[in-house]
Order: C-alpha cells, then structure tokens, then sequence
C-alpha cells in the first residue's frame, strides 16, 4: 500500500507576528529592523530541513476588511495596526517565502485560517494528510480525519485524541466553546463571565450552544441570567470563530509540489539583510579547511614551538583551566596559533592518561615563559585579561598583549549583548565552534576540563586559539576602516592591565562589620513581617506576589492598580506598591521588606561568600564589554549597585577598608558629564560658570526661574538639578514633570527657559540627533561608536528613544573614556613613582585607592594631577578627594 502524502498548510501571517515578537532589536546596519524576517526565516529552514515535506504551501492574511467584519463591524476593532517596524518587513518574508519557491495564497475578503481550513478540508479529500503549520488554538475545530495541527515553535502535534484528552471536547465543539467564551484576540465577544473553563465544561454537558440553550431550565443565577442575556452574541461569536472551509480557492497538488530553493535568490536576500549565520547554515556546502592542531608532549617540540613564537612577532593565546574565576582557577594548559588553521596545545594541569605524557609546568614555564614575557612578540587573545591573570597566577609574565578580540567585538558594535568566541566564530567567520559540553558534559554528568582526554582537549583548545587569531587578522581590518584603531591601542587595551591589577590586589572587607549587618537586616525583616502580618491580619508567603496580590487586593480591599498577562494574577511590581503606599502601611513595609531583603542577599551575604579563602580580600571582575556607552560594569560584586544615599548602602561601604594601618583615597569626578555637554556644547553660559568654579545648579536655577543666584532657594536648586541632568538623558516634559511633581505644562515651560538660557545646548542636541540620522550612529570625542539603527525606524516611539541615546551617548560615552584615560594615566604614573599605593576600584566617576601614610601627600597630589589634566577642555575639570578609614568615611 502506498503511503500517504502530505501537504503542509503553514500559516504564515501567525508566524510573523509570533517571530516578531519573539525576537526583539535585530536590524542590519542600516537600521532596517529584521527580527520577524529573521525568526520567520529561521522556523521555516527548520521546517523545512525536519518535515522534509512534498507539498506545502503559505498563507497570509490580505489587506483590508473580510467578510466577519460584514457580520460584525468591530471585529478584531482592539487590535492596533501592524507595528510600522514589522510592516517594512512584510515584502522580505515574502521574497524569503518565494526564494524557498513555496506558493503563496492570500485573498481579499478572507483571512489566511478560511483558506488554509478549505485547503485542509480538500487536501484530506483527496487522500492526502493535511498538516496546518499554526499555533493558533483557533484550528482545533479543523482536526479530523487526516488533518492535524503541527506547532513547530513548541514541536508540538494535535490530533483528535489530544483535543479530547486537553479539553474533552471533539473537534467540532470548539467553536460551540469558544461561541461562549469568546475570542479576545479577535474582539469576539462571547458571554460576559464565562471564559474558556467554565465554556468547556458546559459544552461537555450540553453538547452544543442549541443543546445548552435547549437545556436552560437546569441552570440559574448569574450564569443563567448572562446566557439568556447574551444568546444572540453567542451565536454570532460562534460563526465569527468559525473557520471557514468553502473558500474560493482550489487546492491543487502538482502547483504546491516542493520546488528546490532559489539560491541566487535567498543568497541576495540574506545578504542585504545580513543573516550571515543562516547564510553560512544554508550555503557553505564547501569543505571546512584540513585543520593541523597538535598537542606538544615533548621538549623537543616545546623547545621549537618556543623558537616559532619567539621569532613570529604576533600570536594568539589561550588558557584551559579549572574555573571560570581567574584568581582560584588551576592551569590546565596553554593553545597557541601562529597562522590560520593551525595551532598547538600544551597540556600541564591534566590528569587521568594525559597526565603520564603532559610536561611538567616547570619546564613549561622555563622554556615558554621567556617567550610569554617578551614584550617584543605581541600576544592576541580573547577576554585576554582572565588568561593573563591565571599565567601571572601560575608564575608566568605576559608583556606584548596588544589586542583582545572580546573588546574588538565590542568597539564594532557596542549594543549587542554576546562578545563570546562562539559569537565571534558564527557571525564573523561562519564557523560553529566546538561546544564545551561536547567535551565536557554538563549538569551532573560534567567533568572538570583537567579530565577531558588529550585527542579532545587539543581539538578544543586548540580551535579558541586558531579562531582567535583569524577573528584578530579580520578585526584589525574593520577597526581601521571605522577609525577605531586608536582608541582601541591608546584607551582599550592599555586600560586591560591596569583592570587586571586592580582585580588581582583585590579590596580588603571586614567580615565583622558584614555579618553584623546582615543580622541587623535579618532583625528588621523579621520586624518588618510580623508588622505586615499583623496590619494584614493574616501570615502569608511575603515573597509569594500571587499571596501578595491576594491580602492586598482582596484581604485589604486596595484599589487594582494593574493586573500581570495571568488573567487572575495582580501585579505588585514596586511601581505598584510605590503609589499605594501613600494610601495603606502594608504596601511601604512591603517595599522596606524588599529591599532589606535584597540588601541581605546581594551585598551583606554575598560579600562574605566572596572572600578569598587565600587572600582574605574580594576581587571583583570589571568587564570592559558590557555597557553600550563604554563606562566599565563590574560584577562578583556588582559595585555600581550598592545604593549610594541610603544609609544601608552606606554602611555596606563602611565593610570596604585598607590594608591594616593605610587609609582610603577617594578620588571623584565632580560633574563630569556636565562639564562634557558645556564643551561640546561650546555654550558660554556653562563654560563660564565652570571656570569661575559657581555651582552650577544654582546657576541653570538662576537661568531657568530669573532669579539672582543668591535669591536661590534649596528647592529651586534641586528642581534646576533634575532639569540640569534631565537633558542630558533626553527627559522630556512628561517625565520632568514626574520627577519634580509639577504640571507637564509648567515642564516644558522650565525646559523651553533652559535651551532659551543655553542655546549652544540646543543646537549641540540637535547636531548629534542630525548626524545620527546620516550614519545611523553617533561617536564620542575620542571616536567611540554607538549603532542606533533605530534612527531610520517609522515607529516614532523607537525613533525618539534613539534620539535621546543620540545625545546621551556623545556625552556620557566621552565621560567614560575620560574615566578611563585618568585610570591609565594614574596607574602609569604611580608605577612610575614605584609607590606602594594600589588602585582598588572604579565605580561611576570615582577611583578608590588604599595608601599608606607616608604616601598621602604625593598620592594626592598624583591623582588630581593625572585626573585633571587627562584633557584639554574649555572648562576645568574638578575632582574631589577625600580620605578616611573606610569607603564610607571617604566621601
């Protein structure tokens, strides 16, 4: 018997929008947004590739009204029109769909379900087995007999029996539910206070909307009382559910036969759309190059892969270890690669088998570790910073690194959220790399890398060498055409060691001050729960925001102020609890709770986890590739969270001391952003006010309210601070408004005073916002680029927001690559002074130092020197120092 065929009906208008909201942010560099092409393009390769089916063809919905709207004129009438952001893509999923050669069918009048349930109903007649490609619940009322429902999103079938098993309804009772409950998507309206589970279990007993209703006298109340009410709508619900299977099209086998692909044609399109890694996915069909990589068990090869490196000039290295933290991670081995397609892999930490053929580390590091500390043989790596602090660690010297492919990565594109070598690998060179799980396992079954066997590990090792040399010989490239070669040489790169330094010496805590604190806190949760029990009435999971939302909205009768996507869930975000705080107690000792609570957790408790057993310091990691305008973040601990006024933060900070018998220097850029926007602006008014030293608060509130600077009051300083920081993040009136509790009218009035005050201001902004239209991107001073692709987005909402970060990132990204100057320039110089001092950390505007008393003077002399003078400004730039016990003591 000859088996039967099948014939994939995929709906497509329900993949688009499903792609576009599942992937957000993804444009090419033209700012054209390509996330729903992307998505869409991506489900149907898979598809494709997993079905391997005979026939298939698309649907998509037509433009304008169709026949449910002649039944019912608000039909689908709460749905905004199609985002502007996914309507330029429309024509692309299309030309994708024909590069697929797969037929299109769309019909005014129709929606793309009518047609898809006559082909379905067709198909299946004529002996073959139809498959709707859909994740609309809605196609439950076509399955039968040869017709099933597949979800490739969720890989996911429905047939008859798992309709019946999930609802215990038979395909055609659907649309008798859904007559009841309605559809909310489509504005169908059903029986007001019936939803899905209550229609289900009546259409379970009744059969059908006419049996139900045929069956009205065993039913009373509410329910009762809303049927009777609401019995035409209910009908009319069901036959605007009701997909229709007599639609004007004919379902013909031989013109949705597979075609094979257009590949000029997909070539083209993925091309100018810039989907390199479905490109390299569909496309490279041509032999991955021979790769030599080799392991060096011998000291004869090690002695001549040393005289290799010694006299090649340039190389890229990795490390294979333990852990992912540098300053207790054991050293498994070392890869290097000379050219592409080649590299080595020295093992020195392994055990098991390798361990017997492995070199001992010490003749490693005698015969490689000349070479390593060569700073006339330039190094390439990847997040080099982690290898060097491991080999440092394991008694090696590095000189000669020269570039990071990491930070590379990030210089070129700044606003992405990967610069991983995996991403690296698939976007830029359309190569996947070897998974580390594929060496190692993972979850229970993992093995420490020291276990991996040798064939493995030197493939493994070996690849993150090599890649990283051919991402470094194609970076260099791109960096140089985009003009971004010297900032990566005079500010990225040197700014690695000074980073390793201050996370390799680490910051002294003090554990007493900690754990004390964090009893405090555990004292006052406590406190704070027994109060909110006791207003409420009830003890409750706190942490629970379903429990939460009960005692609130229920227990205690607060007014709803917004409900979660769960339609019984209430939200209570803190925004939530923020403004029904000023009407009840509990939510305010909620939102205390919440942030003892995280205090506790993040800081308190996790500082104390993350001393150094050897070290009896905390060396947090900070990450040069991670914010989109170039400040540096840090993380184990994150640094910049700890709250700055409170006074838990400040306590928090207290537990941050010197070195026994040193103090802590403070060292604070005072308005730097500001005085970034004066010179750039070239306005005079703020040029002037920072050189004769005024507080420039005052005088933006003299400008803005007329008022002589002496006649300032405290509150007119503070509403003038938020307009003075205000414009710098892009606030417009709406949100001035909200910051300062005045009228959105009044707002504007105070930011219409300003740029009449700062006109230079004014014409600044709009300069960035102009130049950002032309490339689609902005630059600082010393040439940091930032893609705002949304820049050419329709959507007005994005568009604006780019505007704001237009102007944002010119000022706050030239800050931090001052910032990042004065750390190179203090460290330089404190080396070259051979003090004892040590840079700890950078957070914000701020450098911390510990130093010890007969350092004080020339240190503080030092750093406001080199902070001060990083740059040649129309204005001054200040810093603020200040020393003390403790961090806390120094501000």
């Amino acid at each position: 018997m000859a088996e039967k065929k099948t014939v994939y009906l995929i709906d497509g208008t329900a993949y688009i929008y499903r792609g576009f909201h599942a992937v957000r942010g993804l444009s090419n560099s033209r700012g054209m947004p390509t996330n729903a092409v992307f998505s869409f393009t991506r489900m149907l390769m898979k598809l494709l590739e997993t079905a391997q089916p005979d026939y298939l063809v698309m649907f998509f919905d037509a433009k304008g009204p169709t026949f449910r709207h002649e039944m019912y004129a608000d039909y689908k009438a709460n749905r905004p029109p199609m985002p502007d952001d996914l309507a330029v893509q429309i024509p692309y999923i299309k030309s994708v769909t024909q590069g697929f050669c797969i037929p299109i069918v769309e019909m005014a009048g129709f929606e793309a379900d009518d047609l898809i349930g006559t082909y379905a109903v067709q198909a299946a007649a004529a002996g073959f087995e139809a498959v709707m490609v859909t994740g609309d619940k809605d196609f439950m009322q076509l399955v039968g007999d040869n017709r099933r429902i597949f979800d490739p999103m969720k890989d996911r079938w429905v047939d008859q029996a798992v309709i019946a098993a999930d609802t215990g309804l038979t395909p055609g009772q659907i649309v008798d539910m859904m007559g009841l409950s309605g559809d909310t998507a489509d504005n169908v309206s059903g029986v007001p206070g019936i939803g899905p589970k209550t229609a289900q279990a009546l259409i379970q007993t009744h059969g059908t909307l006419e049996g139900l209703y045929g069956a009205m006298d065993t039913l009373k109340g509410k329910r009762k009382e809303n049927l009777e009410t609401f019995r035409e709508q209910a009908f009319l619900s069901r036959d605007l559910v009701r997909i229709k299977t007599d639609a004007p099209v004919q379902f013909d086998a031989e013109a949705i036969k597979r075609q094979q692909p257009d590949r000029k044609l997909l070539s083209a399109l993925f091309q100018e759309l810039e989907f390199r890694t479905l490109q390299q996915t569909f496309f490279d069909e041509t032999p991955a190059p021979e790769k030599n990589y080799r392991a060096v068990t011998t000291d004869d090869h090690l002695t001549e892969l040393a005289a290799r490196l010694s006299s090649a000039g340039l190389f890229a290295l990795d490390t294979e270890t333990t852990g992912l933290d540098p300053m207790q991670a054991g050293l498994v081995g070392i890869s290097v690669a000379l050219e592409p397609n080649a590299a080595w892999y020295i093992p020195v930490g392994h055990t098991r088998e390798a361990a017997s053929v492995q070199l001992p580390l010490d003749r490693v590091r005698a015969v490689l570790g000349p070479v390593l500390a060569d700073a006339g043989v330039k190094k390439v790596g990847q997040n080099i910073k982690y290898d060097w602090i491991v080999l440092e660690r394991h008694g090696f010297s590095l000189a000669g690194v020269c570039f990071d492919t990491m930070i590379a990565s990030y210089l070129l594109d700044p606003g992405k959220h990967a610069h991983g070598l995996d991403q690296i690998a698939m976007e830029h060179l359309g190569h996947r790399m070897i998974a580390y799980e594929s060496v190692a396992g993972k979850g229970k079954t993992a093995i420490c890398f020291s276990a991996v066997p040798l064939d493995q590990a030197v493939s493994y090792a070996c690849e993150d060498a090599d890649i990283t040399l051919q991402a470094y010989q194609l970076f260099a490239e791109k960096l140089d055409a985009l003009d971004l070669t010297a900032l990566m040489q005079d500010v990225e790169m040197p700014l690695v060691p000074v980073l390793m330094d201050m996370e390799t010496t680490g910051v002294r805590v003090d554990r007493t001050v900690l754990s004390d604190l964090s009893a405090a806190f555990e004292t006052e949760l406590a406190q704070v729960e027994a109060a909110v029990f006791a207003l409420a009435g009830e003890t409750f999971n706190l942490r629970s925001s379903q429990q939460l939302g009960a005692v609130l909205f229920e227990t205690l009768g607060l007014p709803v102020v917004k409900k979660t996507k769960k339609k019984t869930g209430y939200s209570t975000d803190v925004g939530v609890l923020t403004k029904l705080a000023a009407q009840h107690e509990v939510p305010a000792l909620v939102l205390r709770h919440r942030t003892l609570a995280k205090l506790k957790s993040a800081y308190t408790d996790n500082l104390l986890d993350l001393i150094h057993p050897e070290t009896g310091r905390i060396h947090t990691s900070f990450n040069q590739t991670v914010t989109a305008t170039g400040r540096l973040s840090s993380s184990d601990p994150n640094l910049q969270n700890i709250p700055i006024r409170s006074d838990e933060g400040r306590r928090i900070r207290s537990a941050f001391i010197p070195r026994e018998g040193w103090e802590i220097l403070s060292a604070d850029y005072s308005q730097i952003e500001l005085r970034v926007l004066a010179h750039c602006a070239d306005d005079p008014t703020l040029i002037n006010a920072f050189r004769e030293e005024e507080d420039i608060h005052t005088r933006t509130a003299a400008e803005v309210f007329e008022s002589h600077p002496d006649l300032v009051t405290d509150e007119l300083r503070r509403q003038a601070k938020a307009i003075n920081f205000g414009i710098i993040y892009g606030m417009g009136a709406f949100r001035l408004s909200q910051e300062l509790g005045i009228s959105r009218k009044m707002a504007q009035t105070y930011i219409d005073h300003y740029f009449s005050r700062y006109p230079q201001v004014k014409r600044f902004m709009d300069a960035c916002i102009k130049a950002a239209e032309k490339t689609l991107c902005v630059k600082t001073l010393l040439g940091r680029i930032r893609r705002l692709p949304d820049m050419g987005s329709t959507n007005k909402n994005l568009r604006q927001a780019a505007e704001r970060l237009a102007v944002n990132t010119v000022i706050q990204g030239t800050a931090a690559d001052l910032i990042k100057l004065a750390m190179i320039r203090v460290s330089a110089a404190m080396k070259a002074e051979g003090l004892a001092s040590a840079m700890l950390l950078s957070v914000h505007d701020e450098m911390v130092f510990e130093v010890p008393p007969e350092e004080k003077t020339i240190m503080a002399a030092l750093v406001r020197r080199e902070m001060e003078g990083v740059v040649d400004f129309s204005v001054p730039l200040k810093v603020n120092l200040a020393w003390g016990k403790n961090w806390t003591d120094a501000h």
